[in-house]
């Protein structure tokens, strides 16, 4: 599989601040197995104890504080979140683009796919989570992780919310298995994942009778929805419209 190219800074929506959230969660990090060896994660419960099950999968930084506090707030919604650490415990900073390039394009694609079917597994049979499947959100570099797991795992994974991120070329799966629904969320302005490849990816998959709907949001950048602002292309406003949506389609398609 070829990783992505590291998105350039060239491509920017305006600053904004972040909003601030407040969150009763209960989080705590756990190991699972993973063919045959151990992997571990970042694990919310929600305010009621169960819920639905959402694995969060990350960007090219690691399992970082903004992926943490992403799968805060799904817990804070009632979701039980999942986030794999897919580098093994190796992060980099959100001022170290070439560090975090380097483990983007270093990351065994096989132990990846390995540790997300794992996490899986481990979130559909956990004790809190009351769903018959689960959905699955990722960004960047976990966009484009979660439709592959997505189309590889069709017997658990029943939704998809991935953000500026999609598999192209030799890195697409085998999609003709793909059973889950997909509310995907691109960027105007994005290097890698072009608006053009994402709304051919979007006519393809309707063509095999798939559902899917790609939103590329009109004068954003790459990492809009990032709480870090690491690539200073936050849209905070944008991000505090998107989420409830993200939150209500997880509810109907996740159950």
């Amino acid at each position: 599989m070829n990783w992505p190219q590291a998105p350039t800074q060239g491509c920017v929506a305006p600053r904004a601040t972040p909003i601030p959230v407040i969150l009763t969660r209960m989080a705590e990090t756990v190991e699972f197995r993973s063919n045959g060896t151990n992997a571990s994660g970042y694990l919310v419960k929600p305010p009621g104890g169960s819920g639905p099950g959402i694995l969060v999968i990350q960007e090219w930084w690691g399992l970082d504080s903004g992926i943490k506090e992403m799968a805060d707030r799904l817990g804070a919604a009632g979701f039980v979140a999942l986030a794999p650490d897919l580098y093994h415990g190796e992060l980099a900073g959100h001022d170290e683009m070439d560090k975090a390039a380097r483990l983007m394009q270093t990351l065994p694609p096989e132990r990846a796919g390995r540790d997300m079917s794992g996490a899986v597994d481990f979130l559909a049979s956990h004790s809190a989570v009351t769903s018959d499947g689960i959905g699955v959100v990722g960004f960047c570099m976990g966009g484009m992780l979660a439709l592959i797991i997505a189309a590889n795992r069709p017997d658990k994974v029943k939704a998809v919310v991935p953000f500026y991120g999609f598999p192209q070329g030799d890195a697409e799966p085998d999609w003709s298995k793909l059973t889950a629904s997909i509310s995907g969320h691109m960027a105007e302005h994005d290097n890698f994942f072009s608006p053009a490849a994402a709304r051919a990816l979007e006519a393809k998959l309707r063509g095999m009778g798939k559902t899917v709907t790609l939103t590329v949001h009109p004068g954003t950048g790459h990492a809009f929805m990032g709480p870090h602002n690491a690539l200073g292309t936050l849209n905070a406003k944008l991000a505090a419209q998107i989420w409830p949506e993200v939150i209500s389609f997880l509810r109907k398609t996740v159950r």
